[in-house]
């Protein structure tokens, strides 16, 4: 049963940091460059970006406490730990602090496009900051499946 519980944590920050970097890095590039109406491309990856939030949200969850199970009180002090905390932190401020600005600016631009309007410097700021803490988790990504596999 332990090991059920090990292949999880590995499966979990696998499917996590594998849907991160598939849905980031090539699937939303492609809706961008191969749909000819940008704002609907902007919509689906919107809608996938939240779903992989969620997703992300329940990886991050099972892996804390699968740490905290396999080692107590030093969890909390290890690098695994503190990497996954990190990413679920970025993750909740992308999805519940950005992103409602993002869709706020969005809103307010009706009936334009957001990127035709008065608030597309605004957006495309917020776009950025939303795009380098994306990047950061990425990245901290690597460490935690290097660090997950194969414990």
């Amino acid at each position: 049963m332990r090991n059920l519980f090990r292949h999880l944590a590995t499966l979990s920050a696998t499917l996590w940091v594998g849907g991160m970097w598939m849905l980031g890095y090539v699937a939303v590039p492609v809706l961008f460059r191969w749909l000819p109406d940008r704002q609907m491309a902007g919509m689906v990856a919107g809608q996938m970006f939240t779903l992989l939030a969620y997703i992300g949200i329940g990886c991050a969850l099972y892996l804390l406490a699968f740490q905290l199970r396999q080692s107590g009180q030093a969890a909390p002090r290890s690098r695994p730990f503190l990497v996954t905390l990190a990413m679920l932190l970025l993750v909740l401020v992308g999805q519940f602090g950005l992103q409602p600005i993002l869709a706020s600016l969005k809103a307010q631009a009706l009936p334009l496009e957001v990127m035709q309007s008065a608030f597309a410097a605004q957006f495309r700021t917020w776009h950025a900051v939303s795009g380098i803490l994306y990047l950061i988790q990425s990245l901290l990504g690597i460490v935690l499946v290097l660090d997950t596999r194969g414990k």
